[in-house]
């Protein structure tokens, strides 16, 4: 278990106030942050490319927390974490599944955006009896059509919010158009709510290595998403440019009995703009 828990605590619902634990595991130290009621199965949140502990909307997080034991991690290289980031989306899936032995857990449900939607693909090929549900947003499939572009969607919108001084989420997850540019602002503005013990940046090497596992992934031979039984939850915007939305259809069709939303008007990050529709839906799935 972790080595900072600490007994009685009061249940703390506001991920701006988590609190920061390490547990070590094969010889690295998972930084993560944990919240609401202990008990039962854990959400395990899955973060997207370039993301570390702070960069989980509030919105999303805190009602899910507000029933549920809900722990968000950064992955070996990222953040806080020690080692370096693998060069796979299935290895770094090996390390996820390290972290969340380490904590105890025979059983948990998982939150998924974008990388960390492969990620968790990748885990519950690999060990689907650790995954009682899955909810998998603005992600794809391995071999998925157009993923590995990502790459160079990725450097030309940093490109962009450089000139802008703008961040290159504003570019990368929200349409530019009136709505987009005010929901991506008030979105960045909430990833600033934690104040306080915040964590490391990532590493550019940590990021350019994950975007070579994500091209590497998008060119690989797609997997048997028949295998996959557990009921799904899967959301996207109706223009992501970075994992195109066609391929949460994908999904979709390929995952027997899954769920599946799509934002209009809103691009990567559409469960961030409708997160007062999108959180509602994904706290009674979660419930079921």
């Amino acid at each position: 278990m972790s080595s900072n828990d600490t007994p009685n605590e009061a249940v703390i619902t506001a991920y701006a106030k988590a609190p920061a634990r390490t547990v070590s595991a094969g010889g690295v130290t998972y930084a993560y942050r944990e919240l609401g009621p202990k008990g039962g199965i854990p959400v395990v949140f899955f973060v997207h490319l370039a993301a570390t502990l702070d960069n989980w909307d509030p919105r999303i997080i805190d009602p899910v927390a507000k029933g549920r034991h809900v722990i968000a991690f950064d992955n070996r290289g990222v953040g806080a974490s020690t080692g370096q980031v693998p060069d796979s989306v299935e290895a770094m899936a090996d390390d996820a599944y390290t972290f969340i032995k380490a904590l105890g857990y025979d059983k948990i449900d998982v939150f998924s955006f974008s990388l960390g939607g492969m990620v968790a693909q990748a885990l519950v090929m690999k060990h689907p009896e650790l995954i009682r549900k899955l909810v998998l947003t603005g992600t794809g499939p391995k071999g998925g059509k157009d993923i590995d572009k990502v790459v160079g969607t990725t450097y030309w919108d940093i490109l962009r919010a450089t000139l802008t001084r703008s961040d290159p989420k504003e570019f990368l997850f929200f349409n530019r158009n009136a709505t987009g540019k005010a929901a991506a602002r008030a979105f960045v503005n909430r990833l600033k709510e934690r104040t306080v013990d915040r964590d490391a940046k990532i590493k550019t090497k940590a990021f350019q290595t994950q975007l070579k596992a994500i091209q590497k992934w998008g060119r690989s031979t797609p997997d048997d998403l028949a295998k996959i039984t557990q009921p799904t939850l899967i959301a996207n915007g109706d223009n992501d440019r970075m994992v195109p939305s066609v391929l949460s259809d994908d999904l979709h069709r390929r995952i027997k009995d899954s769920e599946l939303i799509i934002y209009p008007d809103s691009g990567h990050g559409g469960i961030f703009q409708y997160y007062e529709e999108f959180a509602p839906v994904a706290v009674e799935f979660l419930a079921r």
